[in-house]
């Protein structure tokens, strides 16, 4: 392995692993573009999705007080995602993924750049079951179809007046749920191969370190700067998204 893989190879999972380990997504937004330099698509996003898990598994661990509160919540988002993915997976054949990227980039920067104008942020504060699944479901499709399952999860959960722990127990198992599911899918199809787990020997522990620090930041973040920063991330995701589609 060259110098220069091994810089882009430390930087993107630092990066990745960082912005999972604050806000509970994000990775493959951050890391792709330094991993894309140096691989295939397939074995960065197959790097890409092991990390995650890895890096979500430690924020399910911050966050599993919140995760038994409210188990029916969750519940609400999960499992019609489960349904939705092999949805996105068999649509793959029928819709054009760079304008379905292009369409989901373009809602992130105006909601992003909307909200983060505002003085004040939505506070939907009673129960939406109905919207909840829905979200859940389409997040599921998008994460089949393009590997975009945390969009609108997000953009729906920084909307509501939920403490940031209550936020994140959505939101980091969703994820987790998901690109495990990805992962198996890619292992089924062979892409771990030699170069790849050589690649993910080095990705893997620069990213569990960055994402205990991403951490250690989450937890000083008061619950409404955690919601600002969620609808930041939407907007810096979706400006990434676009500029890497159209260039």
């Amino acid at each position: 392995m060259s110098t220069e893989e091994m810089t882009y190879l430390v930087i993107g999972a630092l990066a990745g692993g960082f912005i999972n380990g604050l806000a509970g997504f994000g990775t493959s937004l951050f890391a792709l573009g330094f991993f894309l330099t140096i691989m295939p698509a397939v074995e960065a996003v197959a790097i890409i999705v092991v990390i995650s898990v890895v890096s979500g598994l430690q924020g399910l661990w911050v966050v599993r007080g919140a995760l038994t509160q409210n188990p029916r919540r969750l519940a609400r988002f999960l499992l019609p995602a489960i349904i939705g993915i092999p949805l996105g997976v068999a649509s793959l054949k029928q819709i054009d993924v760079t304008a379905l990227k292009l369409l989901v980039a373009f809602f992130l920067i105006l909601y992003g750049g909307f909200f983060t104008l505002r003085r004040t942020l939505p506070k939907i504060d009673h129960p939406t079951p109905i919207m909840d699944c829905s979200v859940g479901f389409l997040g599921g499709v998008l994460g089949g179809a393009a590997s975009l399952s945390g969009a609108l999860p997000t953009m729906w959960c920084s909307m509501r007046a939920w403490p940031k722990y209550e936020t994140r127990a959505v939101l980091q198992p969703f994820n987790v749920t998901v690109l495990a599911l990805t992962a198996v899918m890619l292992a089924w199809n062979g892409a771990y191969h030699r170069q790849t787990l050589l690649h993910l020997a080095v990705a893997l522990p620069t990213a569990i370190v960055a994402a205990q620090i991403g951490i250690v930041v989450f937890r000083r973040l008061e619950d409404e700067t955690f919601r600002r920063l969620l609808i930041a991330v939407c907007f810096i995701s979706g400006t990434v998204l676009l500029l890497r589609e159209l260039f």
